[in-house]
C-alpha cells in the first residue's frame, strides 16, 4: 500500500499504524471538514410536492406550457388584464408597459412572460437575479436588447442593489450611465438603449424596493388554482404526454397538488408511472391513490414531513405553542426547512397557527390526525378546503414569529 511504503521507509515501527486520521478523513470525504456536517448541511430537503423546479420539471414543462393567453388555464382576472394590456400594445404599435409577476413558486409566472413575448410577436431574452451582481452585467445587457425585446428577470427581488439603481433609468427613460473611470475624473456617458418591457418575477414581492416596484406599469399577484382548474390542467398535460386518464383520476391529482399546476404535472408523471409499472397504464382513481399512497401524498396534500410537524405539535407538546428550534429537533429537520417547507401549507390549509409564543395546532390540525381537539385550541366546527377536502374551520388571527 503506497501510504505504508512511506510511512515504512522512514519509520519501520509506525508500519503497523493505520493511514493519518487527518488524511482518511478526507479521503472518505473529498475535503477537510466534510465529515462533521450534517446530513441537513447538504442541501434542502426535496419532495414531490416541493414547488420549486427540479432538472425533470424544467424539460418536461418546456413541452408543457401554453404558448397563447386563450390556452393558458386559470387566473382569469390576471388573464383578463394582462389581455387588455397587450392588445392596447398592439395597438400602439408599440412596446408594453413593463409588467410584475409575484406570487408562491409554480403558479406560472415563466410561462406568462413567455406568452407575453409571444403575444407582442417579439423576441424574449431569459435571465435571473442572482445572475445581475455588477452594474455592467446589466449595462451590457440592456445594450445588446432588440428594438422591443421583452427582457424577462426571474426572481427579481434578489438583484443586487447597484443593478436596481441602473434598472431605474432603463425602464423610465431607456437609458444607461455608464461611469468611464474613477475619483474625480470621473465621467457618466448616457447610452441610449431600445425600447423594451421588462418582466420581472418573484416570490417576495415585498423585498423589491420601492422605485423599482413603483415603474412597473402593471403588477400582477397569482393565486393558489381552484381545483376545476386543476382538472383541465392536469387533463391538458396527459394529453401532450400521451397518457390515459379518466376524470376520477385527475380528480385525486388535482386534489392533492397543494392548489399548484407545478406539483399536478409533477403528480401526473409519477402516477403514470405507476400505472405503467403495476396498472394497465390508464391513470384512473385506483391508479393515482395507489402511487401517492406510495409517495405518502395525503387526501388534502400533506406529504411526510407536513404529517411529522402536526403530530409533533400535538402529539409531544399537547398542541402547542411550540417554539421553532424545539420543533425543528422533534421532528430531526432543520429550523429552515420546517419555516419554508412545511409551515406554508399547514398554515395555509387552517391547520396550524403561528402565535408571539410559537405554534399551535388547530381544532382543524388535532382532527387531521385523528385525535379529539382540547376546549381551548383555536378554531372550531367545520369547514372545507377549496378542492373539497373536510377540516376543521381555522381562525384567520396569524401572530407574529417568536
Amino acid at each position: 500500500v503506497p501510504w505504508m511504503e512511506r510511512q515504512g521507509s522512514r519509520c519501520g515501527r509506525r508500519r503497523s499504524r493505520g493511514p493519518p486520521r487527518r488524511g482518511l478523513r478526507r479521503a472518505i470525504t473529498g475535503h477537510r471538514g466534510a465529515a462533521q456536517r450534517s446530513p441537513a448541511q447538504f442541501g434542502p430537503i426535496v419532495t414531490v410536492l416541493d414547488p420549486t423546479p427540479d432538472d425533470d420539471d424544467s424539460i418536461v414543462e418546456g413541452a408543457l406550457r401554453p404558448t397563447t393567453l386563450t390556452e393558458f388555464v386559470g387566473q382569469d382576472r390576471v388573464k383578463n388584464q394582462l389581455g387588455l394590456v397587450l392588445e392596447a400594445a398592439r395597438r400602439r404599435s408599440g412596446v408594453s408597459d413593463h409588467v410584475l409577476l409575484s406570487g408562491p413558486p409554480g403558479l406560472g409566472k415563466t410561462t406568462l412572460a413567455a406568452i407575453i413575448a409571444a403575444e407582442l410577436d417579439a423576441p424574449m431574452r431569459m435571465t435571473s437575479g442572482p445572475a445581475l451582481q455588477h452594474a455592467g452585467d446589466v449595462a451590457a445587457m440592456l445594450s445588446s436588447l432588440q428594438p422591443g425585446e421583452v427582457l424577462f428577470i426571474d426572481e427579481v427581488h434578489r438583484t443586487a442593489r447597484a443593478s436596481q439603481e441602473m434598472l431605474y433609468v432603463a425602464m423610465e427613460d431607456f437609458r444607461v450611465d455608464v461611469v468611464v473611470g474613477k475619483g474625480p475624473g470621473a465621467t457618466a456617458i448616457p447610452l441610449d438603449i431600445e425600447p423594451f418591457t421588462l418582466v420581472g418575477a418573484t416570490t417576495r414581492a415585498g423585498l423589491l424596493p420601492g422605485p423599482l416596484r413603483d415603474r412597473f406599469g402593471f403588477t400582477a399577484h397569482l393565486d393558489f388554482y381552484e381545483v376545476a382548474d386543476l382538472e383541465r390542467i392536469v387533463h391538458r398535460s396527459a394529453g401532450l404526454l400521451d397518457v390515459d386518464v379518466t376524470d376520477e383520476g385527475s380528480a385525486e391529482i388535482a386534489g392533492r397538488c397543494r392548489g399548484t399546476p407545478r406539483i399536478a404535472n409533477r403528480l401526473l408523471r409519477r402516477v403514470r408511472d405507476w400505472a405503467q409499472v403495476h396498472g394497465d397504464g390508464v391513470v384512473d382513481l385506483d391508479a393515482a391513490r395507489a402511487a401517492l399512497e406510495l409517495y405518502e401524498v395525503d387526501v388534502v396534500g400533506l406529504d411526510r414531513i407536513d404529517r411529522a410537524v402536526l403530530e409533533a405539535i400535538v402529539g409531544r407538546f399537547g398542541g402547542g405553542p411550540v417554539g421553532l428550534s424545539t420543533l425543528a429537533v422533534a421532528v430531526g429537520e432543520e429550523p429552515e426547512t420546517i419555516e419554508t417547507v412545511a409551515e406554508p401549507f399547514l398554515v395555509r390549509l387552517g391547520l396550524l397557527m403561528r402565535t408571539p409564543r410559537g405554534r399551535v395546532a388547530t381544532v382543524a390540525g388535532w382532527q387531521h390526525v385523528g385525535r379529539s381537539a382540547p376546549t381551548d385550541a383555536p378554531g372550531s366546527g367545520q369547514g372545507v378546503l377549496p378542492w373539497g377536502v373536510d377540516v376543521g374551520v381555522h381562525d384567520d388571527n396569524d401572530g407574529g414569529d417568536p
